[in-house]
C-alpha cells in the first residue's frame, strides 16, 4: 500500500512516519477550520442574498456551535472506539457536505440544514482530540512541540482564511470566497485516507522516542459515549481536572468567545477600516501559530504548570493594556502581535497535563472534557461581549472581564501539584 511505501521511504532517510502524520493533520486542520470559520465572515452578504433576517442567520450559526459544543466531548471516545481515520473521514466527508450544501443553498432549510447541523456536527466529531490523539500515539519525544504544531493549524487557518475570505467575496461574491477552503479540504481528506494510519504499530513502528514495538491495546467494546462518560467520573475526582477545566474556560472566554467574534467590530468602534481590522486579525492569526509551536517546544522541556501561569497571566495583562492604551495603529499592532503568541499557546501543556495525568488512552478522552469548558467559555463570552455592547456602547468591560479572568487563572495552577508520569514524557 502506499503508506507502507511512503515510511519504508522516509526510513531510509531517518524520517520517521510520525511526522508525516503530524503533516497530514496540520494541513487537514487548517483548511477544516477556515472551512468553518469562513462563513462567520460572510454574515451580512449570505443573509442578503438568501433573503434571511441576520437574526435568523445568527440562529443557525448559534445551532452549529451548540452541536460543536455537545459533540466535541466524546469526540476522545468516538476515535478510541472507532479509531481516528475512520472519526476524521467522517467529520471531513460532512464538513464537504455541510459547506457545498452552504455554497448553494437558496432556501432557509438548506441554511439550517448545511451551516447549522452539518457545519456544527462534523468540526465535534474530531475537535481538539485529534491533535492529542495523533501526537500521543505517534510521539513520545517532542510530543508538545507536536500538540503546538497541529492546534496551531486550527486557529491561523481560521484568522487568515477570515479575512482572505472577504477580499474573496467582495470581489466575486460569498459562495466563491467558500472554494478555496473546501477545496483544500477535499484534497487533504483524500491524502489522509491513502497515507494516515491510527497507529505507529500498523506500520511496524515504535512511537518517536522509543525503540519497542508494544502490543496494541485492543479497542474498547462499549460504545463511545460510556467510554466518555467513564474518563468524566474518573477525572473528576481529581483537583486537577477541575482546575484545567476552568481555566480552560478563561481560554474559551478569553480568545475564540472574545477575539475571533468581536475583534474587528472592536477595531471598527475606534474608528479602524474593516480592511485594516481583519488584517490586524490576520497578524493575530500568523503569530498564533509561532506562539503556538513554541509552547510545545517549551511544554516539551519546562513545568507545564508554571508555563499555563505565564501564558494566562500574560494574556490577562495584554488585554487590560489593550484597553487602556490609545487607539493608534501602531498600538493596535502590538497587540496583535504580543496576543497573537499567546492566542492558545495554553493548548500544548494543557494536554500534557492531562495526558500525563490520565495515561495515553484515556488522557485524550478526558481532555474532551476540558474542551467542553472551553467552548462553553466560547459560547458565553460570544453572546455576553455583545450584549455588553449592545448595553453599554462599548468593547471595554467584556475586555476588562476577560483580563482580570486571565490573572485568576493564571494563580489557580498555585493549587496543582505535578503529575505522576503515567506515560512516558
Amino acid at each position: 500500500m502506499l503508506a507502507e511505501y511512503v515510511a519504508a521511504r522516509a526510513a531510509a532517510r531517518n524520517i520517521h512516519y510520525g511526522w508525516i502524520m503530524a503533516g497530514l493533520v496540520f494541513l487537514y486542520s487548517l483548511f477544516a477550520s477556515s472551512a468553518l470559520g469562513v462563513p462567520s465572515v460572510l454574515m451580512r452578504e449570505i443573509a442578503a442574498d438568501v433573503n434571511v433576517s441576520m437574526g435568523e442567520l445568527s440562529a443557525s450559526q448559534g445551532l452549529r456551535f451548540a452541536l460543536f459544543g455537545l459533540a466535541a466531548p466524546f469526540a476522545g471516545g468516538l476515535m478510541l472506539r472507532y479509531s481516528p481515520r475512520k472519526m476524521l473521514t467522517i467529520a471531513g466527508s460532512l464538513a464537504l457536505a455541510g459547506l457545498l450544501l452552504t455554497a448553494l443553498m437558496t432556501s432557509r432549510i438548506e441554511m439550517w440544514f448545511g451551516l447549522g447541523l452539518l457545519l456544527g456536527i462534523a468540526p465535534g466529531l474530531t475537535a481538539l482530540q485529534l491533535a492529542a490523539v495523533v501526537s500521543v500515539r505517534w510521539f513520545t519525544t517532542h510530543r508538545g512541540l507536536v500538540v503546538g504544531l497541529l492546534n496551531g493549524s486550527i486557529a491561523t487557518g481560521t484568522l487568515i482564511f477570515m479575512p482572505l475570505g472577504a477580499w474573496i467575496a467582495e470581489h466575486w461574491g460569498w459562495r466563491v470566497a467558500l472554494i478555496p477552503s473546501g477545496l483544500g479540504l477535499l484534497i487533504m481528506l483524500i491524502l489522509y485516507r491513502l497515507l494516515g494510519k491510527d497507529r505507529p504499530q500498523d506500520l511496524g513502528l515504535a512511537p518517536f522516542g522509543e525503540t519497542v514495538v508494544a502490543p496494541v491495546t485492543p479497542a474498547p467494546t462499549q460504545n463511545f459515549a460510556a467510554i466518555s462518560f467513564s474518563g468524566l467520573r474518573t477525572a473528576s475526582t481529581r483537583l486537577v481536572f477541575w482546575v484545567l477545566a476552568l481555566t480552560f474556560f478563561v481560554c474559551g472566554i478569553s480568545s475564540y468567545g472574545l477575539t475571533s467574534t468581536h475583534f474587528v467590530p472592536f477595531c471598527g468602534d475606534l474608528g479602524f477600516p474593516l480592511v485594516t481590522s481583519a488584517s490586524l486579525l490576520a497578524m493575530i492569526g500568523i503569530f498564533d501559530l509561532v506562539g503556538t509551536i513554541g509552547s510545545g517546544w517549551l511544554s516539551d522541556r519546562f513545568d507545564n504548570r508554571l508555563l499555563l501561569a505565564i501564558y494566562y497571566g500574560f494574556r490577562g495583562l495584554s488585554l487590560i493594556w489593550l484597553v487602556e492604551s490609545n487607539a493608534s495603529l501602531w498600538a493596535m499592532s502590538a497587540f496583535a502581535i504580543l496576543y497573537g503568541l499567546d492566542f492558545i499557546a495554553t493548548v500544548p501543556p494543557t494536554v500534557k497535563l492531562t495526558v500525563g495525568t490520565f495515561g495515553r488512552d484515556m488522557g485524550p478522552v478526558v481532555f474532551g472534557w476540558i474542551f467542553a469548558a472551553h467552548q462553553l467559555g466560547v459560547g458565553m463570552m460570544a453572546f455576553g461581549a455583545g450584549v455588553s455592547r449592545d448595553a453599554l456602547g462599548t468593547y471595554g468591560p467584556a475586555f476588562l472581564l476577560a483580563g482580570v479572568m486571565c490573572l485568576v487563572a493564571a494563580a489557580a495552577f498555585g493549587l496543582v501539584k505535578r503529575p505522576a508520569a503515567t506515560v512516558p514524557a
